[in-house]
């Protein structure tokens, strides 16, 4: 199933999910609002967003701004991205979202993550693996934790002008090695 996902401001969101689904109807559908919204119009668009089938919202309240998700039921289920560091994290968020995003540059590295996406499962929480800006090196410890990621946001290299060689391959949305594993390639270029 492929998945589209769009970064959105707080300017007519409706009318433009209502725009992508009439050109793309059936894909997953992740809306970013990249900390763009406040409460008021989470609470004004959230149900026209399922209806348009919206499968998360990631992370549209500003951090810090978590508290007044208390008592409020998304009909969309809200992702926690830059609310979610490390484990520490995890306790303020029970009940205000559904879904953590999980990224190594965040966490501080593969232990943590591995952690922090233990601990959220433990606590209820689904799984997103997401990834800052980088080389397919960056992105391999990621694999590790997409394994039973519901969803999987590992274009990172894409951004990039230039990628280094031999790394992970991206083909319309799949990942892949390229004929030089990652651990070879890694030990080649130090030796």
């Amino acid at each position: 199933m492929w998945l589209i996902k769009v970064k959105l401001n707080r300017d007519d969101v409706v009318a433009k999910v209502r725009a992508i689904r009439a050109a793309a109807p059936n894909p997953r559908l992740i809306v970013d609002p990249n900390e763009s919204w406040d409460i008021e119009l989470l609470a004004a668009v959230h149900k026209d967003l399922a209806a348009l089938n919206v499968d998360m919202l990631e992370q549209p309240l500003p951090a810090g701004s978590d508290a007044v998700l208390a008592g409020f039921t998304s009909a969309v289920p809200l992702c926690a991205d830059e609310s979610c560091h490390t484990r520490r994290d995890i306790a303020g968020l029970k009940g205000r979202y559904d879904i953590i995003n999980i990224k190594l540059d965040k966490t501080g590295g593969l232990t943590e993550a591995l952690a922090l996406k233990q601990d959220a499962l433990n606590a209820g929480f689904r799984i997103m693996v997401g990834c800052m800006i980088g080389t397919s090196l960056a992105m391999a410890p990621a694999l590790v934790l997409a394994d039973g990621a519901e969803f999987i946001d590992l274009d990172g290299p894409v951004w990039m002008a230039k990628d280094r060689d031999g790394g992970l391959m991206i083909d319309r949305g799949w990942i892949s090695e390229s004929d030089v594993p990652l651990w070879l390639m890694r030990c080649i270029t130090q030796g």
